[in-house]
């Protein structure tokens, strides 16, 4: 086991993995931003190191301040936790070139998996469904146009490197598919440096299933059953819950082998999701591999009793998997809201600040992890997540009153949260029958929101 980490991220992820690392015995090290100095993962660490300026591009992705960082400090591994550098293959060769242990998969199984294109061809050798589309990169406009005649409207242009629901354009008629090529592009360009894009059929009123994979360096891959994470707003998942109301256990099964094959034809070892969209008749389509621990990971840990952060450490320590697919059993139900420093009665702005008293809910069943405290001023240069409410019980019904109560209990003075939002969602007869899909939000809670 490693005797020194370094955690390449910031905020409740960070949090996060410095608790794990602790169980595990283990030294941490946080990186911060000058913005961060006062930031709770900075306080819970055995060492801090400064890497930068405010913004990201200065510090959380100043690949050469990390590595820096690593070395001076005698760090023998990096943990990047999620977004920032977690799914850069460049990084993560980096750290194996300066003899660092980068706690994820390899990079070139980051690369392979990071690309769409080339995620679907990996995904076609399993003989995985794959949603109707191009077989790679699009060339042009009369490729595509051919190509959505063919799988027929409306379809779906993604960016190859995309993610995060950025690079993604809906065309509903041939009028409409230039104008989305464009932007997909301009998008993706912008976003993630690589402009190529592909074309896909678009499946109305999917649900999104995600499968979480465990598989260490011994050729040995488990799955913990599926995510629901299908209520989304412009492509941002604000609520995820296990098990799916949709799934049955055959289809649970069925698609749980799916996500191992895919793992297992990418020769991944790691923490790893494996995204699906499911239709109305229960037919699912493979659509991307995320290489990294998820936002969303604590509901995984609720009903299957893993530990998904120590055994990515113990993974990357070349441990081999303590468990068995037959060890895994998936208990009760849970829900994880995602509460973020937005006003939901002006189209989610953000709402950066200090937050003045904050007292976070308890309880059976109630997990909280998040960075912030009284006092703590959430900056205007990250992501605006306070704090992920995840709630486990015996029934669905159960969470959901569970989930009620602990929202009611959360209390953040002087910043706008997302808490009323979904104080709604929760009270909505559809949600509340298990009724929900990608659209949902546009559809079913098209009301403003009101606290």
């Amino acid at each position: 086991m490693f005797s020194r980490v370094l955690i390449a991220n910031r905020g409740e992820i960070a949090v996060r993995i410095i608790r794990a690392c602790k169980e595990l015995g283990i030294k941490t090290i946080s990186v911060y931003s000058t913005a961060d100095k006062e930031s709770l993962h900075v306080k819970l660490a055995d060492e801090a190191v400064c890497i930068g300026a405010a913004s990201a591009a200065q510090s959380y992705l100043n690949i050469s301040n990390i590595i820096a960082a690593a070395q001076n400090t005698a760090a023998e591994a990096i943990h990047p936790g999620y977004g920032f550098l977690a799914e850069s293959s460049y990084f993560a060769d980096l750290c194996r070139t300066n003899n660092i242990k980068f706690i994820g998969p390899d990079p070139e199984v980051i690369y392979l998996m990071g690309d769409k294109v080339k995620a679907r061809g990996i995904a076609m050798k399993a003989e995985v469904p794959l949603v109707p589309g191009s077989e790679g990169a699009l060339n042009s406009y009369q490729e595509a146009a051919m190509l959505a005649r063919e799988i027929g409207y409306p379809v779906m242009i993604k960016a190859s490197a995309g993610g995060g629901g950025r690079g993604m354009r809906l065309a509903h008629n041939e009028e409409s598919l230039k104008e989305s090529m464009e932007m997909a592009r301009m998008e993706a360009g912008a976003a993630f440096g690589n402009d190529e894009i592909y074309i896909e059929k678009y499946i109305e009123e999917p649900r999104h299933i995600e499968i979480q994979i465990l598989g260490d360096q011994y050729g040995n891959i488990i799955h913990l059953g599926e995510r629901d994470c299908s209520l989304q707003r412009r492509n941002q998942k604000l609520l995820e819950e296990a098990p799916s109301t949709l799934l049955d256990k055959d289809l649970r099964e069925k698609m749980g082998n799916m996500a191992v094959n895919i793992a297992r034809a990418a020769n991944y070892h790691s923490a790893g999701t494996v995204e699906f969209l499911v239709d109305k008749q229960k037919n699912y389509y493979f659509i991307e591999m995320n290489t990294r621990v998820q936002v969303e990971h604590p509901v995984s840990e609720m009903v299957s009793g893993v530990d998904i952060v120590k055994e990515q450490i113990r993974i990357a320590a070349g441990e081999a998997l303590g468990y068995s697919q037959e060890d895994i059993e998936i208990r009760g139900w849970a829900m994880e809201c995602r509460i973020n420093a937005e006003d939901p009665q002006n189209d989610f702005c953000p709402s950066p600040g200090t937050i003045g008293q904050y007292l976070i809910p308890g309880g059976p069943g109630v997990r909280v992890d998040s960075a912030a405290y009284s006092g703590y001023t959430i900056p205007p240069y990250y992501d605006s997540m306070i704090a992920k409410l995840i709630v486990w019980g015996q029934s669905r019904d159960e969470v959901i009153s569970r989930m009620k109560r602990a929202l009611r209990e959360f209390q953040i003075e002087n910043v706008k949260s997302t808490i009323p939002f979904h104080l709604r969602v929760l009270d909505n007869a559809f949600f509340r029958r298990g009724e929900v899909y990608t659209n949902f939000i546009q559809r079913r809670m098209t009301e403003r929101f009101h606290e």
